[in-house]
């Protein structure tokens, strides 16, 4: 039996994850963890512990004495701000013989900020760049994107924050903001052309295996609906990127497609917030992870099933 902590337990990627491994037939006891005690990450794991938020000074301390308390075997982030506090202590953590889920780590830096991360790919003539400035004069910026464009943060993750910039008004509420936490954007390809790939990556510039499935989002910014499918072109993409970014373990990618191109919007160095909508079309990355990180087992692609996916809302009781 491996103990295997999930933090952010209250969240879509958190419990998508404990449920993709309750699913999985593995023998595991599932430690889920979150700051909320009220929430529905009880009821998706076999122990349940209150955490300390991520930026209090003695939350390395907490989980250190967490992971000892239960003898995690494996740790894996269910929120971004879990991945960056990790990633920063690394070693720590290690030290209590636990191991982490946790991609390349000069890539997860370099996720940390979009801008950061577009310079990479334009210092390396990359076809899947979307053209982006820290430009804060409308005029210019409506000349060179067109209108309406975006206004993006440099931090943060799904589409939360983005502003659809369709007048100057609407421009200038945010214009001071523009460089230190925004960025611009042309609007590439439409709603209609996303897609969210994940791809288990090999830590040697290649993948084994990837599942791709178009999707449109929900006002959270988190895929709301999706359909399995295949792309043209996104296996030479996926190549192409792991070539210059070297990830390892579970890593999201998403596109638009523009002008029958893929163009990449974004890089998340972890496993997808539609994690369980993957595991439910033979795609569970997360079972890949703990026997990946454990095991040593090489992950091979999986026989996708063909469908798609509805999110709605739903109960969770709890009797007493």
């Amino acid at each position: 039996m491996k103990n295997i902590l999930v933090s952010g337990a209250s969240g879509i990627v958190g419990y998508g994850i404990l449920r993709s491994l309750r699913q999985s037939g593995l023998a595991l006891n599932l430690i889920g963890t979150t700051i909320y005690d009220d929430s529905v990450a009880q009821g998706f794991c076999d122990v349940f512990v209150q955490a300390i938020p991520t930026n209090d000074v003695n939350y390395i301390s907490w989980l250190i004495e967490t992971i000892k308390e239960h003898r995690v075997d494996l740790l894996i982030p269910g929120i971004e701000a879990d991945m960056y506090k990790w990633v920063d202590h690394v070693s720590v953590i290690e030290a209590t013989g636990a191991k982490i889920v946790l991609n390349n780590i000069e890539l997860t830096h370099l996720c940390r900020d979009k801008w950061v991360f577009y310079e990479s790919l334009v210092a390396s003539n990359s076809p899947y760049a979307i053209e982006s400035s820290l430009m804060s004069d409308f005029k210019a910026l409506s000349d060179k994107f067109g209108l309406p464009f975006l206004l993006k943060p440099r931090k943060g993750f799904g589409s939360k924050g983005i502003v659809r910039v369709d007048n100057a008004d609407i421009f200038s509420r945010w214009s001071n903001d523009i460089g230190s936490i925004l960025m611009a954007q042309p609007i590439v390809g439409d709603d209609n052309e996303e897609f969210t790939t994940s791809a288990f990556c090999d830590g040697r510039r290649g993948f084994y295996c990837f599942m791709t499935m178009k999707r449109k989002l929900s006002k959270d910014g988190f895929t709301d609906k999706a359909e399995v499918a295949e792309v043209e072109g996104m296996a030479q993409a996926l190549g192409d990127l792991c070539k210059q970014y070297n990830p390892e373990g579970p890593t999201n990618f998403q596109f638009r497609k523009h002008n029958n191109k893929l163009k990449l919007l974004e890089i998340n160095p972890r496993v997808s917030s539609s994690t369980s909508i993957r595991s439910a079309f033979g795609y569970n990355e997360s079972r890949m992870a703990v026997e990946y990180y454990l095991d040593n087992r090489i992950p091979v692609q999986p026989v996708i099933k063909k469908g798609r996916a509805v999110r709605y809302v739903d109960d969770f009781i709890f009797y007493q």
